[in-house]
């Protein structure tokens, strides 16, 4: 049997709050297996985007335990997290945190570089052009469309052929037809690269589309 990519036991997160400890996240027990795609469905509130952070290091379990590739990911301190999100994770968000001041080429080619790629810059031309973008890589994300944000940000997270690509709610900034581009997008670049992707959503087109979808409500598995 092949090891999941990414497993979760009874994973628990409570956030402090001005009114005391607020529970995100209630014993969420999860694995995912190599290639495979996963949604997470649910409304508003029920705890999506916090899995997914869990799932990227970017929130830390307050109980229970949260691994990676076989790394867990709790035991890990924060640049040894850092670490292990550039050399084996994408993230792509619903707001498209790009760095103003920087072109569409060099936002790509941050995390190749930081990761120590020699050919940075030529990897984040070629990714570019993977989402039809080469012509606007000058371009300062205030030059661009929503649309085109989203694709740069697509790229960057891509460039570095990561094995698990998170994204939570890639579309939701975007009108229909620039959503669908982007989903097409997303799920061509998860196949030319084998990454397993995890994709919070609202949108049941989306979750369609995926191997199998988490439903979840008040902070827990509810299908």
């Amino acid at each position: 049997m092949t090891d999941p990519v990414l497993s979760m036991k009874d994973a628990e997160l409570t956030l402090s709050g001005n009114a005391g400890p607020v529970e995100i996240l209630h014993g969420i027990t999860l694995d995912v297996a190599p290639g495979e795609t996963l949604g997470l469905v649910g409304p508003s509130g029920s705890g999506k985007s916090s899995l997914l952070m869990l799932m990227g290091g970017l929130e830390r379990a307050t109980g229970g335990s949260v691994a990676a590739l076989g790394h867990d990911l709790t035991a890990l301190d924060e640049d040894a997290l850092a670490r292990f999100r550039r050399d084996n994770m994408g993230v792509v968000f619903q707001s498209f945190h790009l760095i103003p001041t920087m072109t569409a080429l060099e936002n790509v080619a941050i995390p190749l570089e930081l990761a120590g790629h020699a050919d940075a810059h030529e990897r984040a031309e070629a990714q570019l052009e993977a989402v039809g973008l080469g012509h606007r890589s000058g371009h300062y994300p205030g030059q661009l469309s929503g649309g085109e944000q989203q694709r740069v940000a697509l790229a960057r997270a891509t460039a570095p052929h990561p094995k698990i690509l998170l994204a939570d709610e890639p579309t939701g900034n975007l009108d229909a037809a620039n959503g669908g581009q982007i989903m097409d997008l997303l799920f061509d670049l998860r196949d030319r690269h084998g990454a397993t992707l995890i994709m919070v959503t609202h949108a049941p087109e989306l979750a369609e589309r995926c191997d199998r979808v988490v439903r979840l409500s008040d902070g827990r598995v509810a299908a």
